[in-house]
């Protein structure tokens, strides 16, 4: 089989392949509507040239473990897969996975289309992508492939989302992976990966984003790294752009140390030294329409005191809204909660717990859904809302706790902000000081979540 052509319907008719976006050295990737949901995905599958291959088992595979990362891998700058499935194609079946259609363009196209970035453009992508990894990594996952084309730009704000894990390995022992992959590309890829040695881990990524950064403010490719081990030096990349910042310049630099031990070990350690830290919590404002004040709210997250914070949460909202008697939001207050609050809101949430918990992360779960009427049961299960009982078929809602993990990060993504904690009652009937996951209130917030392109 060559491509499916415009027309072609996949999954027993669920699919329709609309146009093919891509095609690159191992994969093709189409541009499809879910007929069933109405709503247009990118469909992934194996290209021509591969299905050719004497070992296309072997290949198809390694495909497959790339949805399987993926699939783990719920963050708000990770491509979201929504399934895979086998499809016959000729005589051959062929894996296709079904995910998330991002409307925007690779940061490599970006750049060559606008040219270099300056550091207050480039360093906000380059945090998301950081989040993303350092979500990843903990997934026990490296994805040994960093570099501007496997880097998205939503249309929107520039918001970035890292895609293609075809070479992700999954950790076996503390700092060893599987290494059956191949090398990456040779200027973003550090020497561990290029001869292929065990000790690949974070730091590996970390030699990638750096080098990717080199490339966003130089527009320069840096000297491959096995070049450099002939006594070739890395360029510091202010020589090339002067309006480069020293301390970006000498993060950087250690970054793309040439031995993995001489490097930052991990992702956020490498962001400490490139971005710096924000003033102390105690005399930090964030953005609120209406002057809310979410210093307490910061604190909390900082200290890792979920449930406090998700009853601080549920507090500050009901006070943005006005709703403070009543304790509880209603459809009309739902839909008057001001965008700057919310991404206030889910940005402190998502940076403080590495975009394991927050809004826009439950948005993600809950559009990846199928809609119909137990969608709210599945989002339930998915976030871990619900628990089985001793015959695993019936789902109860939890209520003090958010999930059987408690409040720690064990729990599954999404799992928090619940706003479920803090309690008032009216007319002997319970009414949660925000919303309840049963109720219409998550359905309502969702909806203004997208609003807002939270």
């Amino acid at each position: 089989m060559r491509h499916w052509p415009p027309g072609q319907q996949l999954h027993q008719g669920k699919y329709l392949i609309e146009q093919i976006l891509g095609c690159a050295g191992f994969g093709v990737t189409y541009r499809a509507q879910n007929l069933k949901e109405g709503k247009a995905v990118a469909i992934k599958t194996l290209n021509a040239n591969v299905q050719g291959k004497p070992n296309f088992r072997e290949l198809q595979t390694k495909f497959v473990n790339e949805a399987l990362s993926l699939a783990k891998c719920s963050h708000p700058h990770v491509v979201q897969v929504y399934e895979v499935f086998p499809e016959m194609a000729g005589n051959i079946e062929l894996w296709c996975m079904v995910m998330e259609l991002i409307d925007g363009i690779d940061l490599a196209s970006h750049l060559e289309d606008n040219g270099i970035l300056p550091e207050e453009k480039a360093l906000p992508i380059i945090q998301q992508v950081g989040s993303a990894l350092s979500f990843v990594h903990k997934q026990g996952f490296t994805h040994l492939d960093v570099k501007p084309q496997n880097i998205m730009l939503r249309q929107r704000g520039l918001e970035a989302v890292l895609i293609d894990f075809g070479i992700a390995r999954q950790v076996t022992a503390p700092g060893k992976l599987r290494t059956n992959s191949n090398s990456g590309t040779e200027c973003y890829a550090p020497i561990e990966l290029l001869e292929k040695r065990a000790e690949l881990g974070a730091c590996t990524d970390v030699y990638s984003l750096a080098a990717t950064l080199y490339v966003m403010l130089t527009g320069e490719l840096p000297f491959p790294s096995q070049f450099r081990k002939q006594n070739i030096p890395l360029t510091p990349p202010k020589q090339f752009n002067s309006e480069i910042s020293d301390r970006v310049n000498a993060a950087i630099m250690k970054g793309m140390e040439l031995e993995p031990q001489n490097r930052p070990q991990s992702v956020q350690e490498w962001l400490d030294l490139l971005i710096p830290k924000p003033a102390a919590a105690e005399t930090t404002r964030v953005v609120s329409a209406v002057g809310m004040d979410y210093i307490n709210l910061r604190n909390l997250l900082a200290a890792k005191k979920w449930k406090e914070a998700d009853e601080e949460t549920a507090r500050v909202m009901c006070k943005v809204a006005n709703r403070e008697e009543e304790g509880w939001l209603d459809r009309e207050s739902i839909e008057k909660l001001p965008c700057e609050d919310l991404l206030t809101i889910d940005q402190l949430w998502v940076h403080y717990t590495n975009g394991h918990f927050g809004f826009s992360v439950q948005k993600r779960i809950y559009e990846s859904l199928p809609k119909n009427y137990k969608i709210w049961e599945a989002f339930g299960d998915q976030v871990g809302w619900r628990i089985k009982n001793k015959s695993d078929i019936y789902h109860s809602w939890l209520e003090m706790s958010p999930s059987p993990k408690g409040w720690s990060l064990e729990a599954p993504p999404g799992n928090l902000p619940k706003l479920s904690t803090s309690r008032r009652y009216l007319n002997g009937l319970s009414y949660l000081c925000a919303l309840n996951p049963a109720h219409d209130g998550w359905r309502r917030l969702l909806e203004r979540l997208v609003d807002c392109n939270i």
